[in-house]
C-alpha cells in the first residue's frame, strides 16, 4: 500500500482506469521492451497509482530480467516527478529501489526493475524478524546518513497537526459518531501541541514516511528493496524506526521490539547520526512519534472505510489502538488522551503508572 495520506476520493470508476490502462499499454509498445498482453496487478494501492507486472521480451531479457514493472500514476493526481526524485536519493544512498527504464511524466508512466513479489509483511516470522528487521534498520541508516535540508518538504507543525486531526474527523466524527464538546476539543488540542512539541524538537533526517511491512519487499541481495517512497519528507529522525517497529500490519512482543529499538538507536549513534545521547530520552522520542503515526492512522483508516469503500482497514484498528493506549498510558501529559477515549469508547479507566 501507498502513503496512507495520499488517498483518493471516492468516484474514481473503471471506464477511466481501463482509459488510462490502454494508454499506458501504447506507451509501453513503443518502447518495445515488454510483451504489452502479458499484463497483470503487480499490488494494490490506496491512492490513484496503479501498478502492473509485465514479461519481458525475449530479446530484452539479458539486459532487463524476466519482468519489469509498469506505474501508471495519472499526472492530474499523483507527483510522479517526486517519485523519481526521491528514487534517485536512495539510490545514491546505497539502498535498493526500482531502478527507472524509462518514463514519460506528462502521461504518469514509469517502467520500473521489478523488486519481486514477497513483502516483509509476507516474509517476517518469528525465526527470522530479528535479521530482517535488522537489515531494514541498517537500510534506513544509510538513507539518514545522506539527509541534508532543503531538499524534501519539511514534515513542520502545521503538517503534523493537519495529520492529528484527521483522527478526530474520521475516527471520533465518522466511526465513533460522536462530536467532541468545547473542553475535549481543547483538551485534545493540548495534547496534540504537546505531542507535536516533542516531535519538532528532534533532529531532522529524510523520513520517508511509510517504512514498514507492505512497503518493504524481501529480497535475496541487499535487503530491503524500497517501495512507496514518493511523499519522503525531511522530519524527526525516530518517524521510520516508529513506522516500522509499531507497525499497523504486525505486532511484536515489546520486550522484542525495545531490543530492535535500542540496535538501532546503537547503529545509528555509531553512524554519526544526531539521535539523543541518552536512550530513555531516545525512546520518549520513538514513543511520542509512533503515537503521532497512530492517531492519524486511526483516522486514516477510518477514513478509507467510511469516504472510499475499503473495510479491510477496519480489522487494523484494535492493534493500533493498542499502540496509541499503551503509549498514552505511560505519560502523564498524555493521560488526558486516555480519559478522552474511555468517555467516548464507554471504558472503564485503566490506572496504569505513569512517569
Amino acid at each position: 500500500m501507498s502513503s496512507l495520506s495520499n488517498l483518493p476520493p471516492p468516484g474514481s470508476t473503471a471506464p477511466a482506469a481501463d482509459s488510462r490502462l490502454s494508454l499506458l499499454k501504447t506507451w509501453l509498445q513503443g518502447l518495445d521492451i515488454v510483451d504489452v498482453a502479458s499484463a497483470r496487478p503487480a499490488s494494490a494501492d490506496a491512492s490513484f497509482r496503479r501498478y502492473f507486472r509485465f514479461d519481458v521480451l525475449p530479446a530484452a531479457q539479458a539486459r532487463y530480467g524476466a519482468t519489469l514493472v509498469a506505474m501508471d500514476a495519472p499526472p492530474e493526481r499523483e507527483n510522479t516527478p517526486a517519485f523519481v526524485k526521491v528514487d534517485a536519493l536512495l539510490a545514491e544512498a546505497g539502498v535498493s529501489v526500482p531502478a527507472i527504464h524509462a518514463q514519460d511524466l506528462a502521461q504518469g508512466f514509469l517502467l520500473l526493475s521489478d523488486l519481486g513479489t514477497t513483502t516483509y509483511l509476507q516474509a517476517l516470522n518469528p525465526d527470522n524478524a530479528s535479521a530482517l528487521y535488522a537489515q531494514a534498520l541498517s537500510a534506513l541508516v544509510k538513507i539518514q546518513q545522506r539527509s541534508e535540508p532543503g531538499v524534501l518538504p519539511e514534515f513542520d507543525r502545521a503538517f503534523m497537526l493537519r495529520e492529528l486531526n484527521i483522527f478526530p474527523e474520521w475516527y471520533i466524527g465518522h466511526h465513533l459518531k460522536t462530536e467532541l464538546t468545547e473542553a475535549q476539543g481543547a483538551e485534545l488540542q493540548k495534547v496534540f501541541d504537546h505531542i507535536v512539541a516533542v516531535c519538532l524538537a528532534q533532529p531532522q533526517v529524510f523520513m520517508h514516511r511509510d517504512f514498514h511491512s507492505r512497503n518493504l519487499m524481501w529480497m535475496d541481495e541487499n535487503n530491503p528493496g524500497i517501495l512507496d517512497f514518493q511523499d519522503a519528507v525531511y522530519g524527526p529522525i525516530t518517524y521510520d524506526a516508529a513506522s516500522l517497529l509499531r507497525d499497523a500490519y504486525v505486532s511484536w512482543d515489546e520486550e522484542l521490539v525495545l531490543d530492535w529499538v535500542i540496535r538501532y538507536w546503537q547503529h545509528a549513534r555509531e553512524a554519526g547520526l544526531p539521535v539523543h545521547r541518552n536512550f530513555d530520552n531516545f525512546y520518549k522520542d520513538f514513543e511520542y512519534m509512533a503515537l503521532q503515526r497512530h492517531l492519524k492512522i486511526l483516522g486514516i483508516f477510518c477514513r478509507l472505510n467510511y469516504r472510499d469503500g475499503k473495510s479491510l482497514y477496519l480489522g487494523d484498528l484494535p492493534t493500533v489502538m493498542e499502540y496509541v493506549r499503551t503509549t498514552a498510558n505511560r505519560y502523564r501529559e498524555l493521560k488526558p488522551l486516555i480519559k478522552l477515549l474511555d468517555a467516548l469508547e464507554q471504558r472503564q479507566p485503566d490506572v496504569r503508572y505513569t512517569f
